[in-house]
């Protein structure tokens, strides 16, 4: 028989009675970073084709991405880069049954954050 009082109750654990943990929000921001490194590819490829089509193209490409504008969603996209690939081996090592109490878990993911910070700020002085 249909349950009559199906819409009256919640769906699932919504936001008002479920806290964030660090390893959901860590996870959530993978999946971010990711898509936001497509975009950041697609620009490259944008400057790369502008190259190899001309200098009046390029100088136009180039200068939107040396731009002020350019260099901080560049400096994102390192970060993105760093993050996005420590939250892989995170997962690795999960994927093999390692480390996945939640003090671990916990550590793990404060190693990622800043771990990617930490090689994002060295990367960009080497580059610089």
């Amino acid at each position: 028989m249909a349950d009559v009082n199906r819409g009256n109750r919640p769906l699932s654990p919504h936001l008002q009675v479920y806290r964030p943990q660090l390893t959901s929000i860590t996870s959530i921001l993978t999946r971010i970073t990711g898509n936001a490194l497509i975009v950041a590819a697609l620009l490259i490829v944008w400057w790369l084709l502008a190259a190899s089509t001309g200098s009046e193209y390029f100088a136009v490409a180039n200068g939107f991405v040396t731009s002020w504008f350019g260099d901080i969603v560049m400096f994102l996209s390192v970060w993105a880069l760093w993050y996005h690939s420590l939250a892989g081996v995170r997962h690795l090592i999960w994927d093999n049954a390692k480390m996945l109490e939640l003090d671990k878990a916990e550590m793990l993911g404060w190693m990622v954050i800043i771990g990617s910070g930490v090689l994002t700020i060295f990367t960009a002085i080497v580059l610089w």
